[in-house]
């Protein structure tokens, strides 16, 4: 019961400070999280609403909700698939971008001071097992 336990108060300590991180880039986390993906996909930034549900875990009608409120916030845009005109592909603009971009830094930095005073052995081994522990726990 104490490793879950610790792991559970670890994970609301980091939600907070992700919270916090990202209020500071005028950002929710399920704005980073759609964000971040279209930043992950990598030049032109572009993926299918499709593509965002499986890697962010959310319902459809959620999707659409949150596409369109970050489009009208000028970060996405909503256009059709220049591949298949029957479909639609979400886009990140270059202002989503730069907002994205300044939260994953600032996000890399908090991650960073939270970790300091620990010896690259112990964040190596503290990696391992937590990837241990995660797959462990997904079977």
């Amino acid at each position: 019961m104490g490793v879950w336990s610790r792991v559970t108060r670890l994970a609301a300590v980091l939600d907070v400070e992700r919270k916090r991180c990202f209020a500071e880039h005028g950002l929710e986390i399920w704005e980073f999280d759609v964000l971040s993906a279209l930043r992950r996909a990598g030049e032109p930034y572009r993926l299918s609403p499709g593509q965002l549900l499986q890697l962010t875990h959310v319902t459809s009608g959620t999707m659409t909700n949150r596409v369109e409120r970050l489009r009208s916030r000028g970060l996405v845009l909503r256009e059709s698939d220049p591949n298949d005109g029957r479909g639609v592909v979400v886009e990140l603009t270059p202002q989503g971008r730069q907002v994205v971009d300044r939260a994953l830094e600032a996000l890399v930095a908090m991650e960073e001071t939270l970790l300091t005073g620990w010896s690259s052995d112990d964040r190596e081994a503290l990696t391992a097992l937590l990837r241990r522990l995660l797959a462990d726990s997904t079977q």
